[in-house]
């Protein structure tokens, strides 16, 4: 439903609230039908259905925002791809990394045509689709241990924030940006991470590989979550989020001269 949804966007494009009623719609079924929740047995139990749809919109549309420059979105999604698997296998889980590793190369193989100069574009059919699976994965990709019958820590949820900080940290800005200057959040224009690092003397490509290196590096933090205490995940997820405050502050743009 997603896919054609694309499709039928990238020909003509829709409303922000007829593709956002799509998704709602999608996520709620999944959280619904498939059983598939951020946490599960949360009572009251609409709650946990709740939290799953919006993670699966926020996320979905993270990466269809971050389809704003060529290899961008595809390029952070096999990283993204790369690092839930990893975690999952460290988290001692089977099908979720093998999931996630067929993802991972199918992005692959399409960033080899997608980087720039582009001789293909993922368009909304594609980037809908790619930050769906994220979404749906990052779900999956849990601390489960068979030998303590599946349970898991609360923090455990810190482990997908941290492998998709770098979306995240792009849909808040831009979203933020956005409402501050009194515009619709859900308008293109070019406030993107990406754009912002290109108003700082960056060329497109670099921007790019940049925001490549920053996924990177908070996957590698992500992959010291399976095994970390409480206070380990702390400290963690504080970390990255210092490094992400840094990058908002040397993206702020200078004050004029007076």
């Amino acid at each position: 439903m997603l896919h054609a949804l694309g499709l039928i966007d990238d020909a003509r494009p829709l409303g922000a609230r007829a593709k956002f009623s799509v998704m709602a719609l999608v996520a709620i079924v999944v959280a619904l039908m498939a059983d598939v929740r951020v946490v599960g047995g949360m009572t009251p139990p609409w709650l946990s259905i709740t939290l799953t749809a919006m993670w699966i919109v926020v996320i979905v549309n993270a990466f269809n925002f971050l389809d704003n420059m060529d290899g961008l979105s595809a390029g952070v999604a096999t990283i993204n791809f790369a690092f839930l698997a990893i975690c999952g296998v460290f988290a001692g889980q089977a099908f979720v990394p093998g999931l996630a590793g067929v993802c991972c190369g199918a992005t692959l193989g399409f960033l080899a045509y997608n980087f720039p100069p582009a001789r293909i574009f993922m368009g909304d059919a594609g980037s809908l689709v790619v930050g769906y699976m994220i979404a749906i994965i990052s779900i999956m990709t849990t601390y489960y241990n068979a030998e303590s019958g599946g349970s898991r820590p609360p923090y455990a949820l810190a482990m997908p924030l941290v492998v998709l900080a770098v979306p995240l940290y792009d849909f808040v800005s831009v979203v933020g940006i956005r409402i501050l200057e009194g515009r619709s959040p859900f308008r293109g224009d070019q406030r993107h991470f990406s754009h912002r690092l290109v108003d700082h003397g960056l060329s497109r490509r670099f921007a790019v590989l940049t925001i490549y290196l920053a996924t990177t590096a908070t996957g590698l933090a992500a992959t010291l979550l399976p095994n970390a205490d409480l206070r380990q995940t702390v400290t963690i997820v504080c970390l990255v989020m210092m490094v992400l405050g840094i990058i908002a502050i040397l993206e702020m743009p200078p004050k004029a001269n007076s």
